[in-house]
């Protein structure tokens, strides 16, 4: 590869690599976004505060939001310490930006698996806290459950639940009363609300998966090329290469070429004249006569 080729090369790599940080920062701030909705939204809230303490959903909750932060966290401080390691071309900084995206690869693996193999389970805890607050609410009309169900209901935009073969009592009666009895089942409301913020969640894991290889892969060609002492910028940067004494300088190629060709010449005249005049030095033409 020609020098011209791998200044382009660089030149692209590093257009490559501010994208590159740019998507890292927008993927930081989706990942935060994220866990502040999950934490601080208006449907996981009114479901931990109707939550008694010490149930798995809170353990959970707590769980997810502490990991999206400390998630956003990383891959802000990977794509700070790279985009600096790139410009000073220090090969520490790549080093932490490199150890930065693969805490998060390990991560988001972890929780893929844990998503493989419990798909069910903040669907199963969600439910279980309506399901406590909806028997105490009709057992109990008067007291505090009956107004932390209600407030379940207008946040999900559902009301009660529908089991087939079965009386439903005064209590519950009541719940579902003018524009309210033609809203969904709250059992199916939540998980449709769950449905959408999992897809959400696996499609943003899937994208932060396949950056974080690429992400891997870029930081540690840059931290071999800093390594190796190639500059990623050599503009107005020159070597000069030590001279031994009393040699010339060689010219380029194409004069060096060009100077040959003129010595050949001159020889070539020269021998041609030596041979016209002869050994005396005279010419071997016819020579005139002359008076005396």
């Amino acid at each position: 590869m020609g020098p011209w080729n791998r200044v382009s090369v660089a030149k692209c790599q590093m257009l490559v690599t501010s994208v590159f940080v740019l998507v890292k920062q927008l993927l930081g701030l989706f990942v935060a976004s994220m866990a502040a909705l999950t934490y601080f939204g208006a449907h996981f809230a009114v479901i931990g505060h109707a939550s008694p303490e010490d149930t798995p959903y809170e353990a959970i909750h707590r769980w997810l939001f502490y990991t999206g932060i400390s998630l956003a966290g990383l891959l802000t401080l990977g794509a700070v310490l790279s985009a600096i390691a790139t410009v000073r071309e220090a090969g520490g900084l790549m080093a932490g930006g490199f150890l930065c995206f693969a805490l998060v690869f390990c991560v988001l693996t972890q929780m893929a698996f844990w998503r493989f193999h419990n798909p069910a389970q903040v669907e199963d805890a969600m439910l279980d806290i309506y399901d406590l607050v909806y028997e105490k609410a009709v057992k109990n009309p008067s007291g505090t459950q009956w107004q932390e169900l209600v407030a379940i209901q207008d946040t999900f935009l559902c009301c009660g639940k529908r089991i087939p073969f079965s009386l439903l009592g005064s209590s519950e009666a009541d719940l579902c009363l003018g524009e309210e009895a033609t809203r969904q089942d709250c059992l199916q409301g939540i998980r449709s609300f769950l449905r959408t913020h999992g897809h959400i969640t696996s499609t943003l894991a899937s994208v932060g998966l396949a950056s974080m290889v690429y992400a891997m892969l870029l930081s540690s060609f840059l931290w071999f090329a800093i390594r190796s002492g190639r500059s990623l910028d050599r503009k107005g940067t020159y070597t000069l290469s030590p001279r031994a004494r009393g040699c010339q300088p060689q010219e380029p190629s194409f004069f060096r070429h060009f100077q040959e060709e003129l010595a050949l010449h001159h020889v070539s005249e020269a021998r041609a004249l030596h041979d016209g005049l002869g050994p005396s030095g005279c010419s071997d033409g016819p020579r005139l006569l002359q008076d005396n």
